[in-house]
């Protein structure tokens, strides 16, 4: 046969909805090959035993009480930036600025604890943290908002750099309100007074925070799917000129949804200061913004599965911790055995949305492609 006219050796084409039960079946597949590649890396490089490896990861985020109230704390922090930031991603305008939205969200709320705390009682302090940290996380996402709207800059690339203008600003205001000073650091705010703390429900500390969260969540579901908002989101992500076509503002789409994406960043900033740390560092969001990222899309830009892809990252996270601790094994291996389950699930999202064809004998060019 003369090769010119030979078909490829393989192809890939776009596959057709294969349902939810099916698409679910390959991502617990995926991880079930992650978890036996992981066992024979164990295996080779530490000696130790996969399964005695395995428990230790559970036992990171379920040993204990306190273990499972800070893994649904993670969680529900994890969850409200990727909340955050999913309307932006619907509409394909890429946020990447969680990460500092949030932290300007924290950097209001310390301001308030700490330059009201001679000047107004609790409550008063605590409604001006609300208001602030979630109007600076809105005026944060806004200014990239206002050029993309207005001049069609890249949201990527501002966004991003919106994020280290954001670590710095709270990295000079942490030497300006350093306790004590010259430590660089400022420390628990309120300490003795508590002014600013968030109430705590019952003997349970990031009660608030889960049903703060939970409360976000539901919202959004709605927002996205039942709303006249949520269907401009959806049509501008799939064309913005045919939302231009049926009287869709785009501009006014993109400020207000980025808008909404920095406000509810600006909240889990709130809810970080207020209600979980009480003080302020550069690095108090922990890389949350970006984890989001991961989330949203994993999710299909879906709230409900956002619940599970964050569960799923903040359990790998803290068991990643708990190997190390258990076995004395340098912390980054946890982190190579969470790289290994994290790149299998993301890779199996090509098999749920993609097939691959192999060329049979006596296929030609003419039929090598569907």
């Amino acid at each position: 046969m003369n090769k010119k006219n030979q078909a490829p050796l393989f192809y890939v084409s776009k596959r057709g909805s294969i349902g939810w039960v099916r698409a679910w079946a390959v991502r617990g597949g995926a991880v079930l090959l992650a978890l036996l590649v992981n066992g024979v890396i164990t295996s080779l490089v530490t000696g130790e035993n996969p399964l005695q490896v395995y428990a230790a990861i559970f036992d990171g985020s379920f040993g204990s009480s306190r273990k499972v109230w800070v893994l649904l704390q993670n969680l529900s922090m994890l969850l409200c930036v990727s909340l955050a930031v999913t309307p932006a991603f619907k509409m394909r305008c890429w946020n990447l600025g969680g990460e500092g939205q949030a932290l300007i969200g924290c950097l209001a709320a310390a301001a308030c604890m700490i330059c009201l705390r001679d000047a107004f009682p609790n409550w008063a302090i605590i409604l001006c943290m609300i208001v602030s940290s979630i109007l600076a996380g809105a005026v944060w996402a806004g200014i990239p908002a206002f050029f993309k709207a207005r001049f069609n800059t890249n949201e990527t690339l501002f966004t991003l750099m919106m994020n280290y203008v954001a670590t710095q600003l709270v990295s000079y205001y942490c030497v300006v309100w350093e306790s004590p000073k010259g430590s660089g650091q400022i420390g628990i705010i309120n300490p003795n007074t508590h002014l600013g703390w968030f109430p705590q429900i019952g003997p349970y500390k990031y009660l608030l925070n889960i049903l703060v969260v939970a409360v976000v969540c539901v919202f959004m579901y709605v927002y996205l799917n039942y709303s006249k908002h949520g269907y401009e989101i959806s049509v501008v992500g799939e064309s913005e000129r045919t939302a231009r076509y049926v009287g869709i503002k785009v501009d006014r789409v993109i400020i207000r949804t980025m808008l909404l994406s920095g406000a509810l960043c600006g909240l889990a900033g709130l809810l970080l200061v207020g209600s979980t740390n009480h003080t302020l560092t550069p690095t108090l969001v922990e890389g949350r913004g970006f984890t989001a990222v991961m989330v949203s899309w994993l999710a299909k830009f879906n709230p409900v599965w956002m619940i599970l892809t964050s569960f799923l990252l903040v359990f790998l996270g803290r068991g990643a911790g708990e190997i190390a601790t258990n076995f004395g094994l340098n912390s980054s291996f946890g982190d190579i055995l969470t790289g290994i389950i994290l790149f299998f699930i993301i890779g199996s999202e090509f098999f749920i949305n993609y097939q691959i064809h192999f060329r049979r004998s006596g296929d030609k060019e003419d039929n090598a492609h569907v």
